[in-house]
């Protein structure tokens, strides 16, 4: 290993020092490298089991690593969804004296897919369209924080089922920089970019036969841009009402959590002679639904598995007949009796398949399906036993490696 080789960490794992550091990346041998599908890159990418995890290696110049680092650094103390920097590795050199490209370490984020990996498997036709509906939100989010990507597109996004649809997450931060406030010309300027990106990245699935060809690009290329107006316009444009009409404040409060957005800030006005009133959100935090199950059951899950299963202990509270009870002793008797329960009933080599949140979504979504098909009310405990048969055990395992996928009695 050469002598000037230099690891930039917040927290330096001593493992990092074992991997080939002198051996271009391309070149690294099978041993040391996770069977994990990779998506499209600029670059050289590889994943690599350390420490029992699995992190990402990207071979990339000095100046663009550091940039890199930074900008993921301070998405993820902002909380925002994209995957954490580990190390930036610069000084590589071969035995010969040759230096070699720095490297960008990431965590590997479990559970998620690269684009190219869901539309190699047997998915609902609409996927394409949820997909791009995640990656809207995504970039929602990225813009209220003041983070101008620069190069959005499906390459650049890993995606995480949730109950259903798929959460987006940053995977690329080279081009991206922070802004005490977004221009419009610069979040225009990215949702163009992120169009443009789309509809070619569609038109190579379809080329290459992995997606329909009923499929119209362009028309869901220009979804994006149509998603993310809709959602942005509905965060932060003012609105005006008569003073007698205060309950409209609550309203967009509630229409707000209802999209999954707690208000942090909201600015309230009234005209001259006091007649009207105008509300504009000035702070919007993501994960509503996010912080509600996790106060209540400390159960940490994606935003529309937190819907759903809220949903699913908001029927729990009416069968049991405590609505008149404390909501959080609720959820502990739901998280004990329901929840948990469902998850341990899962045998422990299938448990890889999927996160306990989506298997919980799958199994309720599977015992719907059957109580239609057999026109009675199925047990849950049935209805697992059912769904573990039927579903789980011929998925892939998503933890561990993302394969050929089999269809679902509801993709039809």
């Amino acid at each position: 290993m050469a002598q000037s080789l230099e690891i930039t960490a917040a927290r330096l794992d001593p493992a990092l020092l074992d991997l080939p550091w002198e051996v271009a990346l391309e070149e690294w041998p099978e041993s040391v490298l996770a069977a994990l599908p990779r998506g499209i890159s600029r670059h050289v990418v590889r994943f690599v089991r350390l420490s029992g995890r699995v992190i990402a290696v990207k071979e990339i110049g000095e100046t663009v690593a550091f940039h890199e680092y930074e900008m993921l650094r301070n998405l993820n103390r902002l909380d925002a969804p994209s995957v954490q920097p580990l190390a930036v590795i610069t000084g590589r050199a071969t035995p010969q004296g040759e230096p070699l490209d720095s490297v960008l370490v990431t965590e590997h984020l479990q559970f998620s897919l690269p684009y190219r990996a869901l539309f190699s498997q047997y998915l609902r036709p609409d996927t394409a369209t949820r997909l791009i509906d995640a990656a809207a939100v995504l970039l929602v989010r990225l813009h209220l924080l003041g983070f101008y990507w620069g190069d959005v597109s499906l390459s650049n996004t890993l995606f995480r089922r949730d109950a259903g649809a798929f959460a987006a997450y940053l995977v690329d931060a080279e081009t991206g920089e922070f802004q005490p406030e977004l221009t419009i010309g610069q979040r225009e300027y990215d949702l163009d970019i992120a169009r443009t990106n789309i509809i070619g990245e569609l038109m190579d699935l379809q080329a290459g036969e992995i997606l329909d060809e009923d499929v119209d690009t362009i028309e869901v290329g220009n979804r994006i841009a149509e998603r993310y107006t809709t959602l942005w316009r509905e965060l932060t444009d003012s609105e005006s009402f008569d003073t007698g009409e205060r309950w409209r404040v609550a309203a967009r409060i509630d229409r707000l959590n209802d999209l999954g957005y707690d208000v942090g800030e909201l600015s309230i006005t009234t005209d001259v002679d006091g007649t009207s009133v105008q509300i504009q959100p000035k702070v919007v935090d993501a994960g509503h639904h996010h912080r509600r199950m996790m106060r209540l059951t400390g159960l940490d899950v994606q935003e529309n598995q937190a819907r759903r299963m809220l949903n699913d202990l908001d029927a729990y509270r009416a069968a049991t007949d405590r609505q008149g009870e404390e909501e959080e002793f609720v959820a502990h008797d739901w998280l004990a009796k329901v929840f948990e329960p469902t998850v341990r009933a899962i045998p422990r080599e299938l448990r890889g398949k999927l996160e306990p949140a989506e298997i919980f979504h799958e199994v309720l979504e599977h015992r719907w399906f059957i109580s239609e098909q057999q026109q009675r009310d199925v047990p849950l405990p049935e209805a697992v036993k059912s769904y573990v048969e039927a579903v789980l055990r011929h998925r892939p395992d998503e933890r561990a490696f993302l394969g050929a996928d089999v269809p679902r009695p509801d993709d039809f």
